[in-house]
Parts: structure tokens; C-alpha cells; sequence
């Protein structure tokens, strides 16, 4: 299906959602799910695919400018999530603030009651300029600098630096990424604008 401008909420349906805050001309497909909006803030110019889950735990989920969270992605927990400016979250990539105790001591899933069980938050950061690949899976306490770069399929299980290109399971550190990303955007924009 073509995207168009019906396949996306209007401005009333947006607000009516009942976001923390929402910013101008962002787009978010009519096919998007949404769980304790109240804890949601998304900027300007955000766009959300398709059969997205966003579920926010009590420490919410903010979502800066610009970011793009692409068909069957997920942000899931109780811990924050915070998305920077001109962020790309490619499909099907699952970001979890929280997580499971998986030893065997305790009972998992949230059917069982929490006495017990183990779950364990901490918040993910997903730094400007960001781009993690598709089918990736990005694990609580993640921090993904400024420019960092994840390959498709990758397991996130711990932080990377600004400007690297990482991947594989378990992620690893591949190689510097080019700096300059948002002053050659800017330039363009300043040169399309003078022709």
C-alpha cells in the first residue's frame, strides 16, 4: 500500500490520543499502536510506520525531532527511552527498557505476578543522527551516541560511541562513521533554497 496522507492520523486524532506533548507536521500511520500516551512526547516532524507498538512504562518515552521509526518496530518498558533529532529506527527493530530475569529463580512474563518475578529497567538512549538496522534488538541500560550505527540483525547489548559503526550478535565495535551529517544537511538546504 502507498503511503498518503490518509494512511496517517489527522491533527484531531493526534490530540485526541492524549500525548504527554506532540510536536508540528508529525505523522503517525492509523495502523500505529499506543500504550500510557500520557508518558509519550514526540517533536516535530516525526513520522511512526505502520504496526508500531510504543508502550511506555511510568518513566516514559520522549522521541525527538525529526526521528523516523519504520513498520513493525517497538519501544517497550518501564524504564525511559529517549530517541535524540534525526534519529532512524529501521523496521522491525525492538528497543526494551526492561527485561526478564532468565536464571531459572524466577517466574517470567507479565501474566505472573510481580512477586514473582525479577524484571529489571534501565533506560535507553538513542543518540542525533542515530540509525539502528533493521531487525535489530536493543537491550535495557544501551546508550547509542551521537552518530553511532548499528548493522542489521545486531544484538545491542551494551553502549556505543558516537560516530561507530557496529554490529553482529552480540554487538561489536566495526569502524568510525563520517562526522558532518547535519552541517552538509543544513548546506543543502541553504543551496536548494538559493536555486
Amino acid at each position: 500500500m502507498q503511503l498518503n496522507e490518509t494512511s496517517f492520523l489527522s491533527e484531531a486524532e493526534l490530540a485526541s490520543l492524549g500525548f504527554k506533548s506532540i510536536g508540528k507536521s508529525v505523522k503517525i500511520s492509523r495502523r500505529a499502536a499506543f500504550y500510557n500516551p500520557s508518558k509519550i512526547e514526540i517533536g516535530d516532524y516525526t513520522r511512526i510506520d505502520d504496526f508500531c507498538v510504543l508502550s511506555s512504562g511510568e518513566a516514559g518515552i520522549l522521541l525527538g525531532r525529526n526521528v523516523h521509526i519504520a513498520v513493525y518496530s517497538c519501544l517497550i518498558g518501564k524504564g525511559r527511552v529517549v530517541i535524540d533529532d534525526y534519529a532512524n529506527i529501521s523496521s522491525r527493530v525492538s528497543i526494551y527498557s526492561s527485561n526478564d530475569d532468565y536464571s531459572g529463580d524466577f517466574m517470567t512474563n507479565p501474566t505472573v505476578d510481580s512477586r514473582y518475578t525479577n524484571v529489571t529497567s534501565a533506560p535507553v538512549h538513542v543518540g542525533r543522527h542515530a540509525i539502528v538496522g533493521s531487525g535489530s534488538i536493543v537491550l535495557p541500560g544501551v546508550v547509542l551516541g551521537e552518530g553511532a550505527c548499528i548493522g542489521a540483525l545486531s544484538l545491542v547489548n551494551k553502549s556505543c560511541k558516537p560516530f561507530s559503526i557496529n554490529g553482529g550478535i552480540p554487538v561489536r565495535f566495526i569502524n568510525e562513521r563520517s562526522r558532518g551529517l547535519e552541517e552538509k544537511y543544513i548546506q543543502k538546504v541553504k543551496d536548494d533554497a538559493e536555486s
